[in-house]
């Protein structure tokens, strides 16, 4: 089974231990055995996502948006980047060089296109900016690819 995953960032503490509990809980319900999880592994609930994928005993794919992308999430991010991306099995990169809003959305266009089933840490409101969550969450449901609504009963992105 292959799984990936679009969600907000920079979250509030409270709101965050919720989702890494429901990333959790959504990630063991699947045989380790098989399980791919795809990701591009920014800070927030793509590295728990992935981190999650590897506890679990599956393995991860990362999608590259941009040559630049690394740069463009935080610093403090980095250690954490770095180690997810040496432990992928595989890289898809879009071949794009700048990390901005269309290099995003691309990048999520591939990731959708490698999986069966999509995980959506989503508010369910629009997106802030072109390539955000809920983009991503239309473009899998025109597309066919099942999506997953992860969201704790009454958070919000603050």
């Amino acid at each position: 089974m292959r799984i990936g995953i679009t969600g907000h960032r920079g979250l509030p503490q409270d709101v965050e231990k919720a989702v890494r509990r429901e990333l959790v809980e959504a990630v063991n319900a699947y045989e380790p055995t098989g399980l791919v999880g795809v990701s591009c592994i920014a800070d927030g609930p793509d590295a728990w996502f992935a981190q999650a994928v590897l506890e679990h005993g599956g393995r991860i794919e990362v999608v590259l948006p941009a040559e630049q992308y690394r740069a463009g999430l935080p610093d403090w991010h980095h250690p954490a980047y770095d180690d997810l991306l040496r432990r992928a099995s595989d890289v898809h990169p879009t071949g794009l060089i700048e990390s901005d809003s269309q290099a995003h959305m691309t990048g999520s266009e591939l990731l959708v296109g490698l999986v069966d089933e999509l995980l959506a840490v989503w508010d369910g409101r629009p997106a802030r900016g072109y390539g955000g969550s809920a983009d991503v969450v239309a473009y899998a449901r025109r597309v066919g690819v099942p999506v997953r609504v992860l969201w704790p009963e009454g958070a919000t992105r603050g």
